[in-house]
């Protein structure tokens, strides 16, 4: 049996708290569409920091939340999985094409400019700002960071793993020169 962690699994929401008097959770789901999940027979919830897979009973979208019942849960066990937060492998996310994309699915890429050519490898995307931003190892060991924006982006290409992008003017000489 594969073991889950949060390296090999996505972020799919929250339990907000009990519902009901017969051990329901209600969730907050942070995905744009419900649609490919609505088959779920289990879903990973992390406890003490394991993922820890319970199987599903019920499973009912109300709005932008979702009901569901854990297999075997009553109301005491309901209560104390409020807070907890619920993951999926990735395996399950749909895929995307153009120039949608995963954060995880284009780390390691290589991002080339329109102006500047190859601008080095994307090590990470911050996404706790107003805005993500890249955060890209420039050949030459400096590091730089650019917003995120459809105004930047003008190509993902999956197959030879690039991000073809067009930085603002004076970014990238602004990050060489510290």
């Amino acid at each position: 049996m594969e073991s889950y962690t949060t390296s090999n699994c996505f972020y799919f929401g929250r339990i907000v708290r009990a519902t009901g008097l017969k051990g329901d959770l209600l969730a907050k789901p942070d995905v744009d569409d419900l649609g490919p999940y609505r088959a779920l027979d289990s879903i990973l919830v992390e406890v003490r920091g394991a993922l820890v897979p319970f199987f599903l009973d019920r499973w009912q979208v109300r709005g932008d939340q979702v009901v569901l019942h854990f297999e075997g849960m009553g109301l005491d066990e309901a209560r104390n999985m409020q807070g907890n937060e619920l993951y999926l492998p990735l395996e399950m996310l749909p895929p995307l094409s153009g120039n949608r994309f995963y954060y995880h699915e284009v780390l390691g890429y290589e991002v080339v400019d329109a102006q500047a050519g190859s601008l080095g490898r994307l090590r990470e995307i911050v996404d706790n700002t107003s805005q993500p931003v890249l955060c890209i190892d420039h050949p030459c060991g400096k590091e730089i960071l650019m917003p995120l924006v459809d105004a930047f982006l003008e190509s993902v290409d999956r197959e030879n793993g690039r991000l073809h992008v067009r930085a603002p003017e004076g970014l990238v000489d602004f990050y060489l020169a510290l």
